[in-house]
C-alpha cells in the first residue's frame, strides 16, 4: 500500500509553503505595527479582518470551485493573495492594510477548501485518518517555520514581505503539475446551523470561545511579547514554543479523550487553562519562565478545537457531518474575528496584560456555560425517561392492549373471542374485488382455495387468541 505522504507529496508541499507564508505574514504585521507605535486596536483589527475574510471566502470559494474547478480556483486565489501581500510593502495606509488582510483571508479560505476537499476525495477510506493527520502535522511545521523565519529579519524591512510573496507564488507549482486525478466539482449543500447548535451545544460553544482565545493569541501575542522588551528573535522563539507544544499535545490528548467523556475533559481543560492564563497575566514577564508557561498554554488552548470537533461528530449522524464541518468552520471564523478586537481594545484601555486577562475571562465563561448546558441536558434526559416509547414487535400486536392497564380487559376479550365475522368480511371483500377484476374465471375454481385459506387463517387466528375456559364462560354469562 502506498504511503499517504508519498501519494500526496504535491498537496503537502503546497500546504507547507502556503501556511509558512501565512504564519510569517501574521507575525510580521504584529511586530511591524508594534514598532510603528500604533494603537493595539489596529493590531487586533488586522487579525479580525483576516478571519472575517475566511468566513466570507467559504461561500465565495465554494462557488468559484464549482464554476472553474479546483486548480484554476487555487491559482486565481494564489495570485490575489500574493498581490495582497506585496501591497503591504507599497502602501502604508492602515485602512488599506485592513482591506488587504480581508482579501488574504478570502483567498486563503478558497485555497484551504481546494486542498482539503482534494485530500478527502482522493484518500482511501482506510487511510483518511492518516492523510489528514499528516496534513495537520505539515501545517503545524509550516507555522513553526514561519515564526522562525522572522528571526532572520529583525529590522522588519521589506525582505519578509518578499519572502512571503515568493512562498505564496511557489505554492502554485506543486499543485499545478500534479499527476493526480482532479477531484469532482463541488455541489451546493444546504446549511442549517441552528440544527447543529441544538445537537452539539457544548462542542460549538467550546469552538466559539476557544477560537476567540486562539485568534487573540496569533494576532496579539507578538505585540505583547515585544512590549515586554524582547527582541524579534526571542518573539519567534516564544511563538514557536507555543505552536510546538500544541503539536505534540494532539496525540496524547486524543488518546485521553478516548478513555474519558470528552465533555468532562473539555471542562477540565478549560478550568486549567483559565488558571494558567491568569497566572501569565499576573506574574511578571520572565524570558525563561514565559516559555514554559506559553508551552503549557499551547497544550491546553490548541487542543480545545480537536476535542470539540470530536465531541460534535459524536452527536450527529453520518449524513450530517458535512454540514457540521461547515458550521464548525463558520463558528471558528466568527469567534476568531471577534476575539482579537475585544482583546486589543482591553489592551489599549488597561495594558498589555489584558491579552491573557481576556483569555481567562473566555476560559471561565466557557466552563460556566458548559456546566450549565451539561446540567440542562441531564435534566432533560431524566424528565424524558419517565415516558419511554415502546419498541419491538409488541407495539403492533393486539396483545399490547391485553397488558395495557388503561384498557378494559372484558372489552378486549370480547373482541378477541369472536373475530370470525371481521375475518370473513375481509375475505369476502377481497374475493368480490378479485372476482370483479377477473370475470372470466370459474366460480367454483376460485371458491375452493379461498375457503381453504380462510379456514386455515381462522384456525391460526383462534389458536393464537383463544382465551381460557374461565374467561370464556364469564364473557358468555354477560
Amino acid at each position: 500500500m502506498t504511503s499517504p505522504l508519498r501519494s500526496f507529496t504535491s498537496l503537502y508541499s503546497t500546504t507547507f509553503m502556503m501556511v509558512l507564508a501565512a504564519g510569517l505574514l501574521t507575525t510580521y504585521l504584529g511586530l511591524k505595527l508594534t514598532s510603528m507605535n500604533v494603537a493595539p486596536i489596529w493590531v487586533g483589527g488586522m487579525m479580525s479582518a483576516y478571519y472575517i475574510g475566511l468566513v466570507c471566502g467559504s461561500k465565495i470559494g465554494h462557488k468559484l470551485i464549482a464554476q472553474v474547478g479546483h486548480i484554476r480556483a487555487f491559482v486565481a486565489c494564489a495570485g490575489i493573495v500574493t498581490a495582497s501581500a506585496i501591497g503591504h510593502a507599497l502602501i502604508n495606509d492602515l485602512t488599506i492594510w485592513l482591506i488587504l488582510r480581508l482579501f488574504v483571508g478570502m483567498g486563503m479560505m478558497c485555497q484551504y477548501m481546494v486542498l482539503e476537499s482534494w485530500l478527502n476525495e482522493q484518500s482511501e477510506p482506510n487511510q483518511r485518518g492518516t492523510v489528514f493527520a499528516s496534513y495537520m502535522i505539515v501545517s503545524y511545521l509550516a507555522l513553526m517555520a514561519g515564526q522562525g523565519a522572522i528571526s532572520f529579519y529583525p529590522e522588519l524591512g521589506l525582505e519578509p514581505l518578499l519572502l512571503i510573496a515568493m512562498c505564496f507564488a511557489l505554492c502554485i507549482v506543486p499543485i499545478a503539475i500534479t499527476r493526480r486525478i482532479h477531484p469532482e466539482p463541488l455541489t451546493p449543500a444546504p446549511l442549517n446551523m441552528k440544527h447543529y447548535w441544538r445537537r452539539a451545544p457544548q462542542a460549538l460553544t467550546t469552538i466559539a470561545l476557544g477560537s476567540m482565545m486562539v485568534g487573540s493569541f496569533y494576532g496579539l501575542a507578538p505585540a505583547y511579547a515585544t512590549n515586554q522588551g524582547i527582541e524579534p528573535q526571542q518573539v519567534a522563539v516564544y511563538m514557536m514554543c507555543t505552536i510546538f507544544a500544541g503539536l505534540i499535545a494532539q496525540w496524547p490528548m486524543g488518546k485521553l479523550s478516548d478513555l474519558m467523556p470528552r465533555s468532562r475533559l473539555i471542562r477540565i481543560n478549560c478550568s486549567l487553562l483559565g488558571l494558567l492564563v491568569i497566572t501569565i497575566a499576573i506574574v511578571p514577564f520572565d524570558a525563561v519562565y514565559s516559555l514554559i508557561l506559553t508551552g503549557l498554554f499551547g497544550v491546553l488552548a490548541f487542543t480545545l478545537y480537536p476535542l470539540a470537533t470530536a465531541l460534535a461528530n459524536s452527536r450527529v449522524e453520518q449524513h450530517e457531518r458535512v454540514g457540521l464541518s461547515a458550521t464548525i468552520l463558520v463558528t471558528f471564523g466568527v469567534g476568531a474575528s471577534v476575539g482579537p478586537l475585544i482583546a486589543s481594545a482591553l489592551m489599549q484601555q488597561f495594558g498589555d496584560f489584558m491579552l491573557y486577562g481576556f483569555m481567562s475571562l473566555c476560559a471561565f465563561t466557557l466552563v460556566i456555560r458548559l456546566l450549565f448546558i451539561n446540567q440542562r441536558q441531564k435534566a432533560e434526559e431524566s424528565s424524558s425517561s419517565d415516558y419511554i416509547m415502546a419498541g419491538g414487535d409488541l407495539v403492533s400486536s393486539p396483545l399490547a392492549a391485553a397488558i395495557d392497564p388503561r384498557v378494559d380487559t372484558a372489552s378486549v376479550q370480547m373482541q378477541m373471542i369472536n373475530p370470525n365475522e371481521d375475518a370473513f368480511d375481509n375475505l369476502d371483500d377481497d374475493y368480490e374485488v378479485y372476482q370483479a377484476n377477473h370475470p372470466d374465471l370459474d366460480t367454483q375454481a376460485v371458491n375452493v382455495p379461498v375457503t381453504d385459506d380462510a379456514d386455515e387463517q381462522l384456525a391460526d387466528y383462534n389458536a393464537a387468541y383463544a382465551p381460557d375456559e374461565e374467561s370464556t364462560q364469564n364473557t358468555k354469562g354477560r
